[in-house]
């Protein structure tokens, strides 16, 4: 199969839909649930030794009978058991699917674009996709077995993450100050 290369850019080049996008920069509430859910994931990833986290991580993706693309996930976790600690020392951008992937929709996403990075991810072997409304206030869990909306307050959790649990309240927050300023 033939593989889709990109050229360097920043903010980084996905292929969606048979063309180049290029990732745009977040807003305020976009950054917010993104270092969030990366800062939970990673404590949890940490604390049990299971994988990498990281933000903005390109992966050279392919689903079957498919070319080879590069997506560029707002947090990815990918697993030891998936890619070993040594792998994924030596490589930058791993040829396969990452384990769980957090994608914060941005008010430019087309659903179309949204909905064919899901699906490539999952057709190549990403076990979980959390889809982030920061209009809406929800995270819906999408697998192969389905999708589920966990709404605000409630507890996102997968199989694909034994013991990670993050309140969905967490993500949509703003800080408060601690004291009036004088």
């Amino acid at each position: 199969m033939r593989e889709i290369t990109l050229p360097e850019a920043k903010p980084a080049f996905e292929w969606v839909n048979g063309r180049a996008l290029q990732k745009v920069s977040p807003r305020r509430l976009h950054g917010l649930a993104q270092g969030r859910f990366f800062t939970a994931l990673d404590m949890w990833a940490q604390e049990r030794g299971t994988g990498n986290v990281a933000t903005e991580w390109r992966f050279r993706v392919q689903p079957p009978n498919e070319a080879r693309r590069p997506l560029v996930p707002d947090v990815a976790f990918l697993a030891f058991d998936r890619l070993s600690f040594e792998d994924q020392e030596a490589m930058d951008e791993p040829t396969v699917a990452p384990t769980a992937v957090v994608e914060v929709l941005s008010p430019d996403d087309r659903r179309r674009d949204v909905e064919e990075k899901i699906r490539v991810y999952l057709a190549a072997g990403t076990n979980a996709v959390f889809l982030v409304d920061t209009n809406a206030r929800t995270v819906t869990v999408r697998d192969s077995h389905g999708a589920r909306v966990v709404e605000e307050g409630g507890d996102l959790t997968h199989d694909a993450l034994p013991g990670f649990r993050l309140r969905t309240s967490r993500l949509f927050s703003l800080a408060n100050p601690k004291s009036k300023p004088k």
